[in-house]
């Protein structure tokens, strides 16, 4: 069964941009299949993956003339140098997206880029199935809270499961009921740290590198400390900031940078950890299943975790900047889980797990008035409300399928 992805109009406006188009993402995310079902007919397909295709890639002048453009070449973090040979190709002709490279390592793959395609290539990063690709919508802007009134009318989903679907996670595969949970996602990690673990870093004691992973997840929606988890894992903190650098390159998790502009007011310069994957999150959290989830002393981290993501998601598969994604965090530890930046103007949100939010809310939302150079739009508290709301003004309770 394949669910439709929003990245693929992305994907095929990009082939008009630019001469090379990469699209990366971390492993089983379903780079490969999305591409396979939405490139035009004439592309040919090769993996790296393949022995015979690899040795031959050795030669890339040899590799071309088996693989003539317009080709899509899949994991090509496996022969970083066609990077080179791909930028004389394309510097020889003047048509625009005659080559797709996808690659799941982006430490590799940003390297070769760099070096190589700069000015040359438009990046797609893919990430697991959005709540509107399972919900088949056709939402296809950026997530920013809006008016009230934008939301009368919004479609609401017959049946979901929301805790049965932040427990599956995200990941193509356990679209389908009938593979295993448990079993697939032990797999995963398995794989994750036989393969692109070995690939990104020499890990000594990957019994460690495994400990690192549960700390990591059990502090997803937190402040990162390195201090913190080096005591957990029993390691070094230097050791922690490398390994760090390896999730976040193999695109299992990344960092939510805080707010920050130029006034007299102590902002928190440390970044919030997030993974992608909810579903991983309960895994290696040992939450075996939805209820336990829902349940657990860790659920509204868990709930703010799968919000985020749903965001980032919206903007990574219309190949926008997620930059102007943020936190907002004081000196006096106020906080507003996402500031969401459109130019000038900051648009607030808040997570809340409860079904049944107010005012006090979205209490720290005037604070971002502090900030001249800026003006505030309305502002969102996403929650388990059945419908939008009104709770103050300009700000309203929506339902995580409004994201």
């Amino acid at each position: 069964m394949y669910i439709k992805r929003a990245a693929e109009r992305t994907v095929l406006g990009l082939l008009g941009e630019a001469k090379v188009v990469l699209v990366t993402g971390a492993r089983q995310v379903g780079k490969t299949t999305m591409l396979r079902h939405c490139m035009p007919s004439e592309y040919g397909y090769v993996s790296l993956d393949d022995p015979e295709a690899l040795s031959l890639a050795r030669d890339p002048e040899l590799f071309f003339r088996a693989h003539q453009p317009p080709v899509v070449i899949d994991e090509i973090q496996r022969r970083p140098e066609l990077f080179a040979y791909v930028k004389f190709l394309v510097d020889q002709s003047n048509d625009f997206g005659q080559i797709v490279l996808t690659g799941s390592q982006t430490f590799h793959l940003m390297k070769g880029v760099s070096e190589s395609l700069a000015g040359r290539v438009a990046i797609l990063e893919l990430s697991g199935l959005s709540l509107r690709e399972v919900l088949g919508s056709e939402e296809r802007e950026p997530f920013t809270p809006r008016p009230y009134d934008a939301y009368r009318g919004f479609p609401t989903p017959e049946s979901l499961n929301l805790w049965h679907r932040i427990h599956r996670g995200s990941l193509p595969a356990l679209a389908s009921e009938g593979i295993g949970w448990e079993r697939y996602y032990r797999d995963y990690v398995r794989t994750y740290l036989e393969q692109d673990v070995r690939n990104l870093v020499t890990v000594q004691d990957e019994e460690a590198f495994y400990r690192f992973l549960i700390a990591c997840a059990a502090r997803s929606g937190q402040l990162f400390n390195a201090a913190e988890v080096a005591k957990d894992v029993g390691v070094s903190p230097k050791t922690i900031d490398h390994w760090l650098s390896v999730l976040l390159a193999s695109g299992v998790a990344f960092l939510l940078r805080p707010f920050w502009a130029n006034v007299q007011k102590r902002l928190t310069k440390a970044p919030k950890l997030y993974f992608y994957d909810t579903g991983l999150v309960c895994h290696l959290s040992g939450w075996l299943d939805p209820t336990t989830a829902e349940r657990g002393a860790a659920s509204g981290a868990l709930f703010e975790t799968f919000v985020v993501g749903e965001v980032l998601k919206s903007y990574l598969n219309a190949a926008r900047d997620v930059r102007g994604v943020r936190f907002y965090r004081d000196g006096r530890k106020r906080e507003i889980d996402l500031v969401i930046q459109r130019g000038r103007t900051l648009y607030p949100a808040e997570m809340k797990k409860a079904a049944t939010v107010g005012a006090d809310d979205a209490a720290c939302f005037p604070l971002l008035r502090d900030f001249p150079d800026f003006e505030v739009g309305p502002g969102a508290i996403i929650c388990q409300t059945s419908r939008p709301l009104p709770v103050a003004a300009d700000v309203t309770a929506l339902p995580v399928w409004c994201i």
